[in-house]
């Protein structure tokens, strides 16, 4: 029988990096942070089921190399606040756009995973001054997300369709957090490549990640997500949105996937390309699942960094 639900402090796992709060966009946003002060600044924007610790490697490693690198727990994730509403992708991207400016800085690299991604892109679409580069891991243009769930509903329809069942009330959220997360250990097992799979550093991810998604509110913020993401194709926000984010973006896009990621299928991330205006390099990496920075960290950072320096360059 699992115990109390944690505290939001859980998230602030010790290390080499700088745990901090900073105010954004009308919330408080838990960050963690690396690398010297003036650096170019690179925000990581995690995905589902995780929380800012998703981006270990890359925060040491990408501070190592002289950025200034910034991990947000997203908002209603970690240790940043939860409030009922703002789970739609213009508030996510008001955030990250509000946390770039409250840091002090003009400009900043954005790389987002999952969810992370969808946000990443956005941001480059609405507020594309604040971003100087674009990397996205394991999910696309949210644009071309909801095309590719229409045209081929037998491809990346069926491989989506987990998000069918967070569209119920409630229920979602209690099995998140029953038996101590459970489900969450078994969402990740059955998205990750098999080698990740079977390490002690995935059990202990899994671990973290199930202790996050038990803080209060937690698990009813990260379905909203996904509620919002499919009830607005039917509402004037969501077609208001399609349009506000239809323009290529004029920034470099870096694009990592997983060749065995289970739910989103490498022909849909190559759709990418039609919003790629400043060009788009794709990387489809071999026995990798939905979590290639954890699956391969130091090759994705190695991207990552060449990446940035092409484009500080």
């Amino acid at each position: 029988m699992a115990g109390p639900a944690p505290d939001p402090s859980v998230v602030r796992v010790p290390g080499p990096w700088t745990h901090r709060a900073v105010w954004a966009n009308g919330i408080r946003i838990h960050v963690a942070e690396y690398g010297p002060p003036d650096g170019h600044l690179v925000v990581l924007l995690h995905g589902f089921p995780e929380f800012w610790w998703t981006w270990r490697h890359q925060l040491v490693a990408l501070g190592e190399a002289g950025h200034r690198v910034v991990a947000p727990d997203l908002r209603g994730y970690g240790d940043t606040d939860k409030p009922p509403r703002g789970y739609d992708l213009w508030t996510l991207a008001g955030d990250c756009a509000g946390l770039i400016r409250a840091l002090g800085e003009r400009r900043a690299h954005v790389v987002g995973h999952d969810w992370g991604a969808a946000v990443a892109w956005t941001v480059a679409a609405l507020h594309p001054r604040l971003v100087a580069s674009l990397t996205g891991l394991s999910a696309p243009h949210p644009t071309v997300m909801r095309d590719a769930l229409l045209r081929d509903p037998l491809g990346q329809g069926r491989a989506s369709r987990y998000m069918a069942g967070f569209q119920l009330p409630r229920l979602p959220e209690r099995s998140l957090r029953a038996d101590g997360g459970a489900r969450v250990g078994r969402i990740m097992r059955a998205w990750a490549g098999a080698e990740w799979a079977a390490t002690a550093d995935f059990a202990d991810t899994a671990a973290r990640n199930a202790e996050a998604l038990r803080i209060p509110a937690v698990a009813h913020c990260c379905l909203e997500y996904y509620r919002w993401s499919v009830r607005s194709q039917a509402r004037p926000d969501g077609r208001r949105f399609a349009r506000d984010v239809s323009r290529p973006v004029g920034v470099p896009v870096l694009q990592v996937h997983g060749a065995d990621d289970p739910c989103v299928l490498d022909a849909t991330m190559r759709g990418d390309a039609r919003f790629a205006g400043a060009g788009l390099v794709h990387h489809a990496l071999p026995g990798t699942g939905h979590f290639p920075h954890q699956e391969h960290p130091a090759h994705v950072t190695t991207l990552i960094a060449a990446h940035l320096r092409r484009c500080d360059g």
